[in-house]
């Protein structure tokens, strides 16, 4: 059932509740009143009402406490029994790039390469001639056959003009014969490392799909955007985030770029959510240098962390295994195009103090990534460093007390289980599918996992990555009851991966991600209790009040 929007309630009949007496000294700015607060915090784990002074939480108890606290400024709610959590965190996003393409060509929903091309046609009459298409989210396991597309059929459609559209995962993308033009992609193109150019049958000629490090080729082309067009990205994606109840983005960074954007935003006062930066690896010694000169921020802006990649996708069929995939039997994956130099960069920029996570997908890829971390440990000594795989995906039986050995951090993202879980098997066999998205059996061996969107490539809703963690009914509708429901969570350890193991993957569990008196007082408003619903009615859940730093940033 659901409730109300939030009441406010009079403050003259507070008072009275509150009985006479002199007036506490310091007032709260912010009550929650009749709530059920879960705190993700072990030493209190549920409570009534929540007090709020400047930008920290002062008391976590009772309605009769919290009341105790009102003054002629405080903003009192009632929340009526509804759920209050700690702010959503999202462990893994594209942040300015996803923001950018809200509202722009979006290719998830195409059933066909029929309706694929229509949209495409749709969309480039609505932009300037001549102006590059990009975009896309494609998703071929829709299509009957799941063919690849090509840029004969993107010609069908559009001609006139360079065409460049990504598959949703980010590790494949399609261009039609202008963007293979110019990229200068042709017969003669070798297949760059750690990527691939798919040809037409029986010959070189490209076909138009380029996987993982192949897409720089037509991407090079494409003008940048300009920094008003970052900026008016990240706008969008700060109005996503409150409106879902997402008060810290772990991003990854494509550069200065795009910490401009930011710091433009953040100087009009329109950062509603923190921002933990990740770097690119290659680029490491230019944040080793900031953060020796400048330190790594503040608690609303951070940025001592690198991103690299061990591998591509499942989804792309360039995810890094041991075995063969088993509808392919001479594809392995493909390690990525910085492969051989990831161990070396990863080490130094350990030493210097940078935290490394690293995109692997594969087990063979996962298996390396915990190499190089147990290499940062051997040579440069023992420290909390944190180390963090990113996805996580396929990871191999003897890896998840490896995981614990080295303190390594599984960041995952639950929505993938329940999109992936379409085809995985038909990529993968059964027998290895049975330790994919193994959400469970980390907790079980005691690792450390935390959640994240991996925004665009899913949506950014922490409420559907809570269904997907909790439910594992995949998204074509086939495993209603779980696809492997051996690898199921609880509402509250999908809530802690969502909260406070995402502060804890920042080095920021002693000031986010639980309700706890002298933390942030960043906080989402649920119009229901996910521990008091049906396991499927979670996806239905709103946001109805999101509170960054005791600030209300959004209202539904």
């Amino acid at each position: 059932m659901r409730h109300a929007s939030p009441t406010f309630v009079p403050l003259g009949a507070l008072l009275m509740a509150a009985g006479a007496g002199p007036a506490p000294v310091e007032r709260a700015d912010l009550l929650i009143l009749n709530a059920h607060v879960w705190t993700v915090d072990d030493a209190r784990p549920e409570a009534e009402a929540v007090a709020v002074r400047g930008e920290r939480v002062v008391l976590v108890g009772t309605s009769e406490e919290a009341q105790r606290l009102v003054g002629p400024g405080t903003r009192v709610i009632d929340a009526g029994g509804r759920l209050l959590l700690p702010g959503f965190q999202d462990g893994h996003t594209h942040f300015i790039s996803s923001g950018m393409e809200v509202g722009q060509l979006d290719l998830k929903d195409a059933a066909s390469p029929e309706e694929f091309g229509r949209l495409i046609a749709e969309y480039a009459r609505r932009k300037p001639p001549g102006a590059w298409i990009t975009g896309g989210n494609w998703d071929h396991e829709k299509w009957a056959g799941a063919a690849l597309p090509t840029a004969e059929l993107i010609d069908r459609y559009v001609a006139d003009r360079p065409v460049f559209v990504t598959r949703y995962d980010g590790h494949m993308a399609v261009a039609n014969t202008a963007a293979l033009r110019a990229g200068a992609v042709t017969a003669e193109s070798e297949d760059p490392e750690g990527g691939s150019i798919v040809r037409k049958p029986g010959g070189r000629e490209p076909a138009g799909a380029l996987k993982d490090a192949a897409m720089a080729l037509a991407f090079k082309a494409i003008p940048d955007a300009t920094p008003a067009e970052l900026a008016e990205g990240a706008r969008k994606a700060f109005g996503e985030a409150r409106r879902l109840g997402v008060t810290t983005v772990q991003d990854m960074l494509e550069g200065e770029a795009h910490l401009r954007a930011y710091e433009t935003v953040r100087a009009e006062g329109g950062m509603t959510a923190r921002i933990y930066g990740r770097w690119p690896v290659a680029e490491w010694k230019w944040l080793a240098d900031r953060v020796r000169t400048r330190g790594v921020g503040d608690d609303l802006l951070t940025l001592r962390s690198l991103k690299a990649f061990a591998d591509g996708s499942i989804g792309s069929s360039t995810a890094f295994f041991y075995e063969p995939y088993t509808d392919d039997a001479k594809n392995f994956g493909l390690p990525s195009d910085v492969w051989s130099r990831l161990p070396e960069w990863c080490v130094a920029a350990d030493a210097a103090g940078l935290q490394l996570s690293i995109h692997a997908i594969g087990d063979r890829a996962i298996h390396e990534t915990l190499e190089i971390f147990d290499r940062m440990q051997r040579t440069n000594g023992m420290r909390d460093r944190r180390p963090r795989v990113e996805h996580d995906q396929h990871t191999h039986a003897r890896d998840f007390p490896r995981h614990v050995a080295l303190g390594a951090i599984a960041s995952v993202q639950p929505y993938h289980a329940i999109d992936d879980g379409r085809f995985v098997e038909k990529r993968i066999g059964r027998r290895r599918s049975m330790t994919t998205y193994a959400f469970r059996t980390f907790l079980d061996y005691g690792v450390r996992m935390n959640f994240g969107s991996d925004w665009p490539v899913a949506p950014l809703d922490p409420i559907l990555g809570i269904d997907a963690a909790v439910n594992r009914a995949t998204l074509d509708g086939r495993h209603p009851d779980g696809w492997f429901p051996e690898q199921r969570i609880t509402v509250a350890e999908a809530v802690r991966a969502y909260t406070l193991e995402n502060a804890y993957a920042a080095f920021m569990e002693a000031k986010t991600g639980s309700i706890t008196p002298g933390k942030y007082a960043d906080l989402v408003l649920l119009d229901q209790d996910l521990f008091r619903v049906p396991p499927s009615r979670i996806k239905e859940t709103k946001v109805d009040l999101t509170v960054l730093g005791g600030k209300v940033v959004y209202e539904r």
